[in-house]
Parts: structure tokens; C-alpha cells; sequence
């Protein structure tokens, strides 16, 4: 295996508990899109006080892994399928991969669309490695279904991504909440993209919170600066 040998449970949701996780997964094809950059990403998030990394892809989990033996890394991987609508950790082999390469929690689409492997399965394989589970949802009546197939954590992830509405611009509070009552280990993700908003993540329920593109993305933040800057008209008095 690579890297450290998984600590408990407890203690790598005890690390996680109160505080923020950062996804770094860059613009898939951009400037930033390289496994350098993400470790150095990674290291700036762990130094500015994040808890924890969401990483994407088997290479990258291991080279942060190796920078960071001690951070708790969720792993991803995600892939396109012509027969299935889900991307993130669809297959038995990735999450086998995601636990070699160091992952202490394996995120696996817990939605209730179709898929290739059941979620039991791919829970049984990751739980088997030693990791931890979290189910990234879109809805409340996701949760149940998955907590009673091995999730040891809960997602708002998929929530506003599944295809059925436009994505709305404020983050799943009522899906949040539900979470928070189901007695389990919660992580607010999608949409959080300031600090009070990640504030009240913690105030609706929420154990930590993962926020990505507003910190990782930079062409993402750039663009929104650049339109701001160039939509508004300057002062054409003397």
C-alpha cells in the first residue's frame, strides 16, 4: 500500500469533524491540469488550515499521499460511461486503486440512478481495503438506502448535478438538514463557495465541508473577476 496504513475510524472523522475539506481537482485539460500543480495545491490548502483533500484519479491520490502522509485524502475517480449516467467511482478496480494508493475515504455515487456495481459492492470492496465510505448524494431518500449498505458518511454532493433541473446557485440546505438527522457522519458539498455559506453548512448539521472550485479553479475565479470588471461602466465624469 502507499503511504500510511489507515488510521480508525474515529480518529479520521475525529481529524474532519468542524473543519474543511478542499477538492483539488483542477479544469480538466487547463494550465493547471498536471499532478505537480494539485500537490502543490494540496500542500497550500493543508497549510492554510484545511482538514482534509478530496483528490481525483489513482496517480494524483498517491503523489499527495506522499507529500502529505498524515491528511486525510477522499478519493475519486471519476469516468464517463456510455451505459451509465454516474461518473465517480463506478467500478471495483478504482476503488481497490484508490485504497493502494493511500485514500483514507472512498467517495462512491450514492444516487439512485443506474450504474454498473451496486453500492453494497463497492462499499464491501473499500471497507474490506480498510477505508471509509462516503455516499455522494442528490436526495434525502438516497441516504437511507445507502447508510443501509455500508456508508459510514453522507454527502450533498450530487445535489443540483443530476440532470433534472438546472443547477440552482445556492448550496442543498433542506437536503443538509435531512442528513443531519440520520445519526451519521455528514459532509456539506456543492455550491459552497463563501465562508458564511460554509458557516451555515455547520449550523444546518454539517460535520465538515468541502469547497473546491472557488479555491482550486483559478480560470473559474478569474472569469467571474474579468466579467465583473468588464460589465461595469467606469465613471466617465472629470
Amino acid at each position: 500500500m502507499t503511504g500510511r496504513v489507515k488510521d480508525s475510524k474515529a480518529d479520521t472523522l475525529n481529524a474532519l469533524q468542524n473543519g474543511l475539506i478542499v477538492s483539488v481537482q483542477p479544469i480538466d485539460g487547463g494550465a493547471m491540469d498536471c499532478d505537480e500543480v494539485v500537490v502543490a495545491m494540496a500542500r497550500a490548502a493543508i497549510d492554510g488550515g484545511a482538514q482534509g483533500l478530496r483528490i481525483e484519479g489513482v496517480k494524483r491520490v498517491a503523489a499527495v499521499r506522499a507529500a502529505l502522509p498524515s491528511a486525510p485524502i477522499v478519493g475519486i475517480v471519476k469516468r464517463d460511461f456510455d451505459e451509465w449516467p454516474i461518473r465517480i467511482t463506478a467500478l471495483p478496480e478504482d476503488v481497490l486503486a484508490l485504497a493502494e494508493a493511500g485514500a483514507d475515504i472512498i467517495a462512491i455515487d450514492g444516487t439512485d440512478r443506474s450504474r454498473p456495481h451496486t453500492f453494497a459492492d463497492l462499499t464491501s470492496i473499500a471497507h474490506e481495503q480498510g477505508c471509509l465510505v462516503m455516499a455522494d448524494l442528490a436526495a434525502e431518500q438516497e441516504a437511507d438506502s445507502c447508510l443501509r449498505e455500508g456508508a459510514d458518511i453522507l454527502g450533498s454532493t450530487m445535489s443540483g448535478y443530476t440532470g433534472e433541473a438546472p443547477t440552482p446557485e445556492e448550496p442543498d440546505f433542506p437536503l443538509l438538514a435531512a442528513l443531519a438527522k440520520k445519526d451519521c457522519f455528514v459532509i456539506a458539498e456543492g455550491r459552497f463557495s463563501t465562508p458564511e455559506l460554509c458557516r451555515a453548512a455547520i449550523e444546518h448539521g454539517a460535520d465538515c465541508v468541502t469547497v473546491g472550485s472557488v479555491l482550486t479553479r483559478l480560470e473559474y475565479m478569474t472569469q467571474l473577476f474579468s466579467k465583473s470588471v468588464a460589465a461595469t461602466k467606469k465613471d466617465s465624469q472629470p
